[in-house]
């Protein structure tokens, strides 16, 4: 018995050793989400940017695209890695309120932020062993446009928010295939992530948000996955939608990842269905 788990383990592990030369394994570095640290999308991951081990520094930079056709959400950033064990990341977002901006004829048509995120690795691995990966992160994130979202009630400009994150890579874990498990909550009260600001008139506490996400690795270069993330509900001018996403992940080598996906975010500022597009291209090392 124990040679044939040995062997079944040897089958499912060795797609991935053959493209790993070096380092850790292609694709478990993630993409980049929208807020600049790695994982999937919408949701971190608890791995760290890039693809460096221990004593030896990693990293990535991305630029990204969410187009829903009322508005349109561009962000770039970059992150770095040491040992495996810290991450350092800044992201910075653009929102063009479009439709809204036309229809209410709004003093400002684009709304922005920065976000600077730190992400630590407290135990555990991806792959290996009997824990999954689990980190901690916290994101400082300042808005720059603050003139829109205080007159519909948010109470600051910048905010500092938590979450705690684990992922498990299961080997032959769906039907033969890879399967990647994610899992989080974060400490945050965040409107439309920061970008109309933080806290408001119904609410100005910090909510426990539940996010997670899954994958299967078809083979060491493609992905498909789902993932879903809770929002607060702050601002009484209008609902905020818990936000959900159908990915489709592209990792051809180390250096390059290419995610496309189907975005469901809800009402984003009094309109609904902000259904659409989603792109993301990273540069890793």
């Amino acid at each position: 018995m124990t040679r044939l788990r040995a062997l079944l383990l040897a089958a499912c592990c060795a797609p991935l050793l053959a493209h790993a030369d070096a380092g850790r394994l292609l694709a478990t570095g993630g993409a980049t989400s929208i807020e600049g640290t790695a994982g999937g999308g919408i949701t971190p991951w608890a791995v760290l940017a890039g693809y460096g081990e221990r004593g030896e520094w990693g990293g990535d930079v991305f630029a990204t695209r969410v187009e829903t056709g009322d508005y349109r959400l561009d962000v770039g950033g970059v992150a770095f890695a040491y040992d495996n064990r810290v991450e350092l990341s800044f992201a910075r977002q653009r929102f063009d309120l479009g439709t809204l901006a036309r229809d209410l004829s709004l003093p400002e048509n684009s709304l922005s932020q920065d976000i600077f995120g730190i992400k630590v690795r407290l135990f555990g691995d991806l792959i290996y062993g009997r824990l999954p990966q689990v980190s901690l992160g916290l994101q400082h994130k300042r808005q720059k446009d603050f003139l829109i979202p205080s007159l519909v009630g948010a109470q600051r400009d910048e905010d500092t928010e938590a979450y705690l994150t684990g992922s498990r890579l299961i080997l032959g874990g769906a039907f033969g295939y890879n399967l990647l498990l994610n899992g989080g909550v974060r400490y945050s009260r965040a409107n439309e992530l920061g970008l109309l600001g933080f806290g408001g008139d119904r609410r100005d506490t910090r909510s426990l948000l539940k996010e997670g996400s899954a994958a299967v690795l078809f083979n060491p270069h493609w992905a498909l996955g789902i993932e879903y993330r809770e929002k607060p509900d702050n601002l009484s001018f209008a609902g905020e939608s818990d936000w959900a996403d159908l990915f489709l992940g592209y990792f051809p080598n180390k250096r390059l990842a290419v995610v496309l996906a189907y975005a469901r975010l809800g009402e984003i500022a009094t309109l609904d269905n902000q259904d659409g597009a989603y792109l993301s291209v990273q540069g890793s090392f």
